[in-house]
């Protein structure tokens, strides 16, 4: 466990140092640079961007510019907000909350409904229910959530009037249920596309399942059909949903940028793209590392969480 442990850290450790470089480069060689937003000012004059851009040190080449700022981070610093000067990690912080609630939400709706309909499609299938699930996993799949966002918005906001249509809560409010009413839409919107991910791969796995020796030992036993299903064949179909839930972090991490910035949602995803507009580079790179922490962190987790629950796992 401990050499496994070792390992993952020295990759990890690699796959942010190469994540940081490419993104760095692929920023500061964008067209526009961070100088952009000043140069728009009123008045600024050719003179008084270089002095700018002396006192951020991006006169210097890009090589000297990235090794300054992964010494800083490394030490702890961050950074500071071109546009704000706040510090880049206080930034992200105050983002991070509405983030995690919109994800947390989000994995607990997709992976209980997916669950559920990957299980009771691959016992019923070819049924009527198992050829639904399937073109709706399809539809969702082929579908960009940015438009299930605005169909949601159009339909249960504007049109019936039952939800909020953005934002995390009502001004001047701020009650629990005012929080949960403003959750639902994007919470869900967010989840459906990994609905269909979960339902697809829990079919596959629990058909996989139903169809070992032991669950025909099970049968022959004479435990009831419902003993079988769930302490059997779910408790084996789910082992391998564990490490894909770490693989899917990822993939939520970015409908969560593309659904916050439909529902004005303050999480780390609207942040990212205000950033951008904004040639914050600073926060565009703590962000991009933030999020490659919490993905590397999310697939150790999956894997550690297998190898205890699963005896045949062995971590080298």
């Amino acid at each position: 466990m401990l050499h496994y442990l070792v390992s993952r850290l020295i990759q990890s450790v690699i796959l942010l140092l190469l994540v940081s470089i490419i993104g760095f480069a692929v920023l500061n060689l964008a067209p526009g640079g961070p100088l952009s937003q000043y140069a728009l000012s009123p008045g600024m004059t050719q003179e008084a961007l270089d002095r700018i851009a002396h006192q951020m040190g991006l006169d210097q080449p890009l090589p000297v510019q990235y090794f300054n700022w992964i010494t800083r981070l490394l030490q702890g610093d961050w950074g500071k907000s071109y546009r704000d000067q706040l510090p880049v990690l206080e930034i992200i912080y105050s983002h991070l909350f509405a983030t995690l609630l919109l994800m947390g939400t989000s994995m607990v709706i997709s992976i209980g409904l997916g669950t559920w309909i990957g299980i009771r499609g691959a016992i019923r299938r070819y049924s009527l229910f198992d050829y639904t699930a399937t073109i709706g996993a399809m539809v969702a799949l082929s579908i960009p959530t940015f438009w299930f966002g605005l169909i949601a918005i159009y339909i249960f906001a504007l049109k019936l009037k039952w939800m909020p249509a953005g934002d995390m809560y009502t001004i001047g409010n701020g009650s629990l249920s005012d929080y949960a009413i403003h959750l639902v839409l994007p919470s869900i919107v967010l989840a459906l596309v990994d609905i269909a991910v979960w339902s697809r791969y829990m079919r596959s796995a629990t058909l996989d399942v139903i169809n070992q020796d032991f669950v025909r030992t099970a049968r022959a036993k004479g435990l009831s059909e419902r003993a079988v299903l769930m302490k059997h064949v779910v408790r084996n179909a789910l082992t391998p949903m564990i490490t894909l839930a770490g693989i899917q972090l990822p993939t939520i991490l970015g409908g969560a940028l593309v659904t916050e910035t439909v529902f004005t949602w303050p999480g780390m995803g609207r942040l990212f793209l205000d950033s951008l507009g904004y040639h914050d580079y600073p926060v565009v790179m703590g962000l991009l590392m933030f999020s490659a922490i919490l993905v590397l962190i999310g697939s150790l987790l999956a894997d550690l969480i297998v190898a205890a629950i699963d005896p045949r796992v062995r971590l080298g």
